[in-house]
């Protein structure tokens, strides 16, 4: 073995890594970052250059069972905003008919029957004499000999609903009125 000789030279020469490729941390010889090839690509371009057949398919079957989901959410909920509707004109109705029977004064027991102008709902109205619940024999005798009477209207309004079943709505109220002469 033969010792070389140093030489001093004038100008410093810059020290060289000991590792050819670059690391984008030097903490302790860890990456955190890709490891570059020397070519300027990453080793994960290098090896992963597309999506797989089945991670495709995979990702397919996913957006179809979300997509499934989601439309018959916002079908349901159309449905129910319809259902919504139709029962909120039924009420409006029903409301109507029980303030035309109310009308009719005196009031005297009687029922009738129609439909809308438009035929989807139809009606029937029923007067009839109310005798409040827990009312004892004394208490009945009383009301006959009175002037007032205490009269029940009844609206019950029905249409046709999905797949043939029938709708209804059905409304109460009870009037004090005189008596028939």
């Amino acid at each position: 073995m033969a010792l070389r000789s140093q030489q001093p030279t004038s100008s410093p020469q810059p020290l060289v890594p000991a590792k050819t490729r670059r690391e984008s941390s030097v903490f302790f010889g860890k990456s955190r970052g890709p490891r570059f090839r020397g070519d300027g690509c990453t080793r994960s371009a290098a090896h992963a250059a597309g999506f797989s057949l089945l991670e495709v398919l995979v990702a397919f079957v996913i957006l179809s069972l979300v997509g499934t989901t989601l439309f018959r959410l916002f079908g349901a909920s159309l449905n129910s905003a319809g259902l919504g509707e139709e029962y909120s004109r039924a009420a409006a109705y029903a409301e109507s008919r029980l303030a035309t029977a109310a009308l009719d004064l005196p009031l005297r027991e009687t029922s009738d029957r129609g439909a809308s102008d438009d035929g989807h709902y139809t009606w029937a109205t029923k007067v009839e004499n109310y005798v409040p619940p827990g009312t004892n024999d004394d208490q009945a005798r009383l009301a006959q000999v009175l002037p007032m009477r205490l009269w029940r209207l009844s609206v019950t309004v029905s249409w046709p609903g999905e797949m043939g079943r029938e709708r209804s709505l059905a409304l109460s109220t009870v009037r004090l009125a005189m008596k028939q002469p």
